[in-house]
């Protein structure tokens, strides 16, 4: 394992984590969770758990976020607070 490589991905998941939280345009915090997905499966590739990254990838970076950004488009994107 590279600690930098770990420390810097594990420092985007975390931004992208409390970003997604936080903005109130919901098409942005489905692109934000998206990248949340990927970089959760950067880090477990990294660490070696391919099977779980490819899944990750998969599903939480492809699947789930191409239903989200559906889900969006057929409601309002912004939230009214």
């Amino acid at each position: 394992m590279i600690w930098p490589l770990d420390f810097i991905l594990l420092i985007f998941v975390v931004i992208c984590g409390i970003a997604a939280i936080t903005v109130k345009d919901l098409l942005s915090a489905v692109i934000l969770l998206g990248a949340y997905s990927f970089f959760m499966a950067l880090l477990w590739g990294e660490m070696g758990a391919m099977d779980v990254a490819f899944t990750e990838a998969s599903v939480g970076a492809g699947v789930s976020t191409v239903f989200f950004i559906a889900a969006v488009f057929k409601t309002t994107r912004r939230s009214k607070d």
